[in-house]
């Protein structure tokens, strides 16, 4: 029996950062892009809802295949199974290198 592979695909949109997962990624026939197809989403009928997986199904309810910018990629990975999918706010973590007050002439 042929075994399902399973890929999460965690990409920048806007302010967040999405991690989703599919069965089919690879490069886009449109230059720059990587396309993602067959988007796995739990199951409707848990107790427990996550909102940012409603978002995600929200958001991509209804979409055959996406075309992400290779640029927005953070990294994709082979796993065995399927995840949660979620979305997570890009926190303002990374300090600005500190400068002189004093401008240089």
């Amino acid at each position: 029996m042929a075994v399902k592979k399973v890929y999460k695909v965690i990409f920048y949109n806007n302010d967040e950062i999405f991690e989703i997962y599919a069965t089919h990624v690879y490069p886009s026939e449109m230059y720059g892009f990587v396309e993602v197809e067959q988007l796995l989403f739990g199951e409707r009928s848990q107790l427990l809802v996550d909102p940012s997986e409603e978002k995600l199904k929200n958001e991509f309810g209804g979409v055959n295949r996406t075309y992400i910018p290779m640029n927005a990629i953070v990294r994709i990975d082979e796993v065995e199974q399927e995840g949660i999918s979620k979305v997570t706010a890009v926190g303002n973590s990374v300090a600005s290198f500190p400068r002189s007050p004093v401008k240089p002439d």
